[in-house]
């Protein structure tokens, strides 16, 4: 049977305690997509989207939510994040957009709540950015990459292109 960090001897939630470890680099990448009418990825690309710069605007919104994450999500430990970065990559013809969150800190827990945190608002924004000019936009494939540090070392997803 799994044992779940989260729970005490009672099977009671509580916050894991990481006093004790060591402070370790760590990096999480993850990824996620919209689907969207290929007219619209070309409004975006083209600046013509009445909200403004999407792309900007989604890349503060996933910065600021990977550095709220414990906020949110309530089981994380509040981190101090020592680096993000957030890529987009449209394909037109596909009607695509997807996006790449890494996220890194020297501590004693991960970084993959973050990074997944930082995707889904960025997907989020640009949702609320386009929804005037295409409703029928879905978010999907929100999913960790990959992570390397901490006691459970390295993982990285397999079967996916770019791994």
């Amino acid at each position: 049977m799994t044992k779940f960090s989260h729970l005490d001897k009672e099977g009671k939630v509580r916050m894991v305690d990481v006093t004790e470890k060591k402070k370790s680099p760590r990096e999480a990448v993850a990824r996620g997509k919209l689907v969207m009418h290929p007219n619209t990825v070309a409004l975006i690309e083209g600046g013509s989207i009445p909200k403004g710069d999407v792309f900007a605007v989604a890349k503060i919104a996933a910065i600021m939510a990977a550095k709220k994450t414990s906020e949110i999500i309530p089981m994380c430990h509040p981190l101090e994040l020592t680096g993000i970065d957030i890529r987009f990559h449209t394909n037109v013809k596909a009607g695509e957009i997807s996006i790449e969150a890494t996220v890194k800190n020297v501590g004693k827990t991960g970084v993959e709540m973050e990074a997944m945190t930082a995707v889904s608002v960025a997907a989020l924004t640009i949702y609320d950015m386009c929804k005037s000019a295409d409703k029928s936009i879905i978010l999907t494939d929100i999913k960790l990459m990959s992570k390397r540090g901490g006691r459970s070392g390295v993982f990285v997803r397999k079967g996916e292109p770019g791994t």
